[in-house]
């Protein structure tokens, strides 16, 4: 596999680069790929909505420098910005073992185990794509797309403390559901660049199984 980093890149520049490399892995010129990037202020809406689940108006969005993206992962509304490590696996699943549901199983693997190597204790919710503190603390959203048995779009995790793009919105469009961060759970601020790498090596140890069955 690639792990590749794209530092803070625009949302739709990044999503453009998905497609180029979706159709390329599709084809078979290039390796699975993992870009991990930070994305500036953006609210994204998945393919079942969401708008109905944002709180302030385009107007406000407008105001305040932060994008509504319209997308076709699966999922809800939820937010990106700096401080929030986001994945982009470009991944070939159609004879890997298990299929969809090991390859979310393995995607929150890695996040399950990157918290850990940070202290912070974190669990599955059933029904609830993502990894959770509690039944109520989310620390990483997922939803992807998939191509002809090739994923994009991919999770994110969030690292630095400030959460607050999260009250413009109702996570993930599950009530009662707040956001929280490796850093806030460790009671330290975690570095970004640390975070990456960690999630990286622990990432190619839980796709270590993906070769073609």
């Amino acid at each position: 596999m690639n792990i590749i980093d794209l530092g803070l890149i625009d949302y739709k520049e990044a999503e453009a680069l998905q497609l180029e490399t979706l159709k390329a892995v599709t084809a078979g010129e290039k390796e699975n790929t993992v870009y991990v990037l930070e994305h500036p202020k953006v609210i994204t809406l998945g393919r079942q909505g969401g708008a109905e689940n944002l709180h302030v108006d385009s107007a406000f969005l407008d105001a305040q420098g932060i994008t509504l993206a319209q997308t076709t992962r699966g999922g809800n509304i939820t937010c990106h910005f700096p401080g929030q490590l986001v994945a982009y696996p470009i991944w070939r699943v159609e004879k890997r073992p298990g299929g969809m549901k090991k390859f979310f199983h393995d995607m929150e693997e890695a996040v399950i185990q990157t918290c850990a190597h940070f202290g912070v204790e974190t669990m599955r919710r059933p029904g609830h794509p993502g990894v959770w503190v509690d039944e109520s603390r989310k620390i990483c959203s997922m939803g992807i797309g998939v191509k002809r048995w090739v994923t994009y779009h991919g999770l994110a995790l969030n690292v630095g403390r400030d959460v607050s793009l999260f009250q413009m919105i109702t996570l993930c469009g599950i009530q009662g559901a707040t956001p929280t961060s490796i850093s806030e759970e460790a009671g330290k601020d975690i570095d970004m660049k640390e975070a990456k790498d960690v999630f990286a090596n622990e990432f190619r140890k839980a796709f270590a199984d993906s070769a073609v069955a």
